[in-house]
């Protein structure tokens, strides 16, 4: 997935209300930029950070910058907006590069599903199951090299357990893909001290057949492509 413009160092003045953050152009200008990421960013919204963000001239936007990586002292990356996850892994799915989705030739992204959720890849196969995959970004790592999921409380990722696990339960494959958009990262589990109620439903979820997969990536300022396998543990009950 490369990224639409050429992205743009900056430097981080403050993020707010979620979805804004005010930045420092190289030139010295001061703007706002849009924030595509719901979740606490700890550790990922100090103010001075390096960051990088993508300039728009589209005339239906209010911000014509948006905030998509944070640099690391050692010259990595996290990409910060959630939304570069599902494109990464939808360009990885049509170029099947994904070990255990060989065969799926349907690649089908937000299709509704149980009773009021959206799965984002249905993949679709000749004799094949179903496979109803569900992604999620991670950032948050406050120990080198694991990374964690969820940043902050998140009922509607404990609620896609449930669905998941109704869809296995329907003779589908159910399946949770983490991708984690740091560099650093070589390693993954549940930051089941900022959820335990995520922690509880993902262990549900996969003693019912939910399979689980954590992916790492390649980052840099021009795109994110899915990398490696990453080795995924729960934390003890």
């Amino acid at each position: 997935m490369r990224f639409q413009t050429p992205l743009v160092p900056a430097r981080l003045l403050c993020r707010y209300k979620r979805f804004l953050a005010d930045i420092r152009l190289e030139d010295g200008t001061e703007v706002t930029a849009h924030c595509a990421n719901p979740g606490s960013m700890l550790g990922l919204a100090e103010p001075d950070s390096r960051i990088w963000v993508e300039p728009n001239d589209d005339p239906k936007k209010k911000l014509k910058y948006g905030w998509r990586l944070v640099e690391h002292e050692d010259g990595g990356f996290t990409c910060v907006d959630t939304g570069t996850a599902n494109r990464a892994v939808k360009d990885a799915l049509i170029a099947g590069q994904i070990a255990g989705f060989e065969g799926y030739d349907q690649v089908l992204p937000e299709q509704k599903y149980a009773e009021k959720s959206r799965i984002d890849f249905l993949l679709r196969g000749p004799d094949l199951p179903d496979a109803y995959v569900e992604v999620k970004s991670v950032t948050l790592s406050r120990q080198p090299g694991l990374a964690e999921f969820p940043d902050s409380v998140t009922a509607r990722g404990a609620r896609h357990m449930a669905d998941l696990a109704q869809m296995r339960a329907e003779g589908h494959r159910a399946v949770l893909l983490y991708l984690v958009q740091r560099s650093d990262a070589t390693r993954v589990t549940v930051a089941a001290d900022i959820d335990p109620a995520y922690a509880t439903a993902l262990r549900d979820a996969q003693a019912r057949g939910v399979e689980i997969i954590a992916m790492g990536a390649e980052i840099s300022p021009r795109g994110i492509t899915v990398g490696t396998t990453l080795p995924f543990a729960l934390p003890d009950a």
